[in-house]
């Protein structure tokens, strides 16, 4: 089939030849930047759930097939085979490292995990109880200034250098948010660790007791943040854009993204899947009797972890965090009743018409909280979890924006529905 090169759009008696674009999987783009300029008119999309705001060579998603890849790699090839720190390089430099590559950047997130020690005394000034990704924004905005070399980033090195210290640091900021949180005191990374290894001893360890984390237990988390290093377009990945646009550096950018992700209906989801299974565990009803509460919309019941924007098939990370989940109870020999409620109310919701028809099948928050939970972390970390994840994707989008040579402020229009002109009275007669 030869794909139109133009469409076309007739607006008051005239017509506008609009350029379309195609991507390398075969999705078309109708470019409307120029259409403003040429007819006083803007394009409408609340939301923006048919707009491309920008050309990516990071993630490829297909919803409807239920596809996910990171430069053209399936998420299921990662998943298997690579490392959180190895699919961060492919994520953020567009090919998967050599090996002197992958050493060399592994030598630096160990070179710098450690922040400056006057970082600590940051902490001090966040009440008892602050929520962790209040913590780890705020923390990363401060962790620019220590790091005042990296502001402007002008060739390759010192980018590679920007992006080692931000993956390294981004989980001793957050073990320390928890700690902070819970008024224990702070952990030191320890050099002998890999990354996961050292973000659980410095979430978990004591002064009298050290935290050696059981290796299946490091792979679960692996794997939890390879699932999470990129997903395209989401509101916090635009949000990064959306700030970096505006020249805002790595870190400054990177903190915007934590700040929107920290969201209940982004990255809080897998907190509200756990809060549901437990409301179903405490309440005695069974999953087939909460089903019925859902379709029959008593009470404004939700399912939640079920259904997503651009899914409209299979998430494909759930399926890999359900096996994943299934693997470390059996390994740490844990009964855990709300992941056996989960999987009851997967096969049912998935044989009932209901949600067969509405194509609602369980996303990656459906599991992700109760691997999470079956690994240790507290639910108020699960959300900063899900950051450290998604700090490479921030990276490679903030990365290719800064690259990209037609980049420009991102500005977008509005439709304005307030008052007309309306004049000014003075105060005495209002």
């Amino acid at each position: 089939m030869v794909m139109a090169k133009s469409a076309k759009l007739e607006l008051n008696g005239q017509t506008y030849e609009l350029p379309v674009v195609e991507g390398t999987e075969g999705q078309v783009g109708i470019d409307i930047s120029h259409f403003y300029r040429k007819s006083g008119a803007v394009m409408l999309d609340a939301g923006y759930g048919n707009t491309a705001s920008c050309k990516s060579a990071i993630t490829y998603i297909d919803g409807d097939k239920g596809i996910l890849r990171y430069r053209g790699i399936p998420i299921e090839q990662l998943a298997e085979k690579s490392t959180f720190v190895e699919t961060a390089w492919l994520v953020i430099w567009g090919r998967l490292p050599t090996k002197e590559e992958a050493e060399h950047f592994s030598q630096q997130l160990t070179a710098h995990a450690a922040i400056h020690e006057d970082l600590r005394h940051h902490y001090e000034g966040f009440p008892a109880g602050a929520p962790p990704m209040a913590i780890l924004s705020a923390m990363i905005n401060a962790l620019s200034c220590y790091h005042s070399d990296y502001l402007s980033i002008d060739e390759d090195a010192k980018f590679e250098g920007a992006a080692a210290r931000l993956i390294s640091q981004v989980r001793t900021l957050a073990a320390a948010s928890y700690r902070k949180s819970i008024g224990a005191p702070m952990n030191y990374p320890r050099p002998d660790f890999k990354y996961c290894e050292n973000f659980l001893h410095m979430m978990f360890s004591n002064p009298y007791d050290d935290y050696i984390p059981d290796p299946d237990v490091a792979r679960a988390l692996n794997l939890f943040l390879i699932l999470h290093a990129d997903h395209e377009q989401n509101c916090s990945t635009s949000t990064v854009r959306m700030v970096a646009s505006s020249g805002a550096n790595l870190f400054t950018s990177c903190a915007s993204g934590v700040s929107a992700l920290w969201g209940p209906l982004h990255g809080g989801a897998n907190v509200a899947v756990i809060e549901m299974l437990e409301n179903i565990r405490n309440s005695g009803i069974s999953p087939r009797e909460f089903l019925e509460k859902v379709k029959n919309r008593e009470n404004h019941i939700r399912l939640m972890g079920f259904g997503h924007r651009v899914y409209k098939n299979f998430d494909p990370r759930s399926k890999i965090l359900r096996e994943a989940a299934n693997k470390v109870l059996a390994k740490l020999h844990k009964k855990n009743d709300l992941l056996e409620i989960a999987q009851e109310l997967s096969e049912l919701a998935l044989h009932d018409d209901y949600f067969v028809e509405r194509r609602l099948y369980p996303n990656v928050d459906f599991y992700s909280g109760t691997l999470l939970r079956a690994i240790g972390i507290p639910t108020n970390m699960f959300t900063v979890l899900f950051a450290i994840g998604r700090i490479p994707g921030w990276i490679a989008n903030w990365k290719e924006n800064h690259a990209d040579p037609d980049s420009k402020i991102n500005r977008p229009r509005q439709i304005y529905i307030g008052k007309t002109q309306n004049d000014y009275i003075p105060r005495g007669e209002r």
